[in-house]
């Protein structure tokens, strides 16, 4: 259950169907995950089929969301899908407050982090449709330093694309990541960080951190720095 107490950071949701399961531990919108409270708007139409592919038109839903969250006392806006980023700049512009849409505009501050020779693999949801506008956050000379791999095919994306998405387990989502990190890093041996683009990722992100022994950032990372610096 979300609350409406001052200082919430507000999600904008995807379509989920009329009775949703409730989000299971370390979920982006189990209100456990996070030591502040949280509220959740559904943006209207916004089915994973659509937002993944980058639909345009639902622009004007997500700044709609975007200000029903802050009437209802949101002081930051985040999202329930890291391709919502292609909203971001429309959403920004809107809010007087700060938005976050998507663990893709930490890359910058990631990348400067890491040794020059060092690359940082991003682990999308679906590949397919991670276009290279996703990427606008990240510096022109560091393109070279990002490995894209994605899961699809596997367990997640397949429940996701339908209406409503059923609930995907934990482990098939484990077991989707990390054959595709241990892909990742054969192909590429400088990596030496993993940034999850997709929101389910953060239910196995403690798993991964101690199965690959590599430093792994999500969402969950920039909503945590977006609320301790909100006013």
């Amino acid at each position: 259950m979300t609350s409406q107490a001052p200082r919430s950071l507000g999600f904008l949701n995807l379509e989920r169907g009329p009775s949703p399961p409730p989000p299971r531990p370390g979920a982006l919108l189990n209100p456990a995950t996070f030591d502040f409270p949280i509220i959740v708007e559904t943006v209207a139409g916004a089915w994973a089929d659509r937002v993944l592919p980058g639909d345009p038109t639902l622009e004007p839903a997500c700044v709609a969301a975007a200000r029903k969250l802050v009437a209802r006392g949101a002081v930051a806006i985040s999202a329930n899908c890291g391709f919502f980023i292609r909203h971001q700049e429309a959403v920004a512009a809107a809010m007087k407050v700060p938005v976050a849409l998507s663990s893709l505009i930490l890359i910058p501050s990631l990348l400067r982090q890491l040794p020059l020779a060092a690359k940082l693999a991003v682990v999308t949801a679906d590949s397919r449709h991670f276009d290279e506008d996703l990427l606008q956050a990240c510096p022109p000379g560091d393109r070279a330093r990002i490995v894209i791999g994605g899961i699809e095919g596997g367990t997640l994306l397949r429940n996701e694309m339908m209406r409503p998405p059923p609930p995907t387990d934990d482990a098939d989502i484990e077991a989707d990541v990390l054959a595709r990190v241990a892909q990742l890093r054969a192909a590429h041996l400088e990596i030496a960080a993993l940034l999850f683009e997709c929101t389910a990722f953060p239910r196995v992100t403690p798993s991964i951190r101690r199965k690959t022994g590599l430093p792994v950032y999500d969402t969950t990372t920039l909503c945590r720095v977006t609320m301790a610096s909100a006013a």
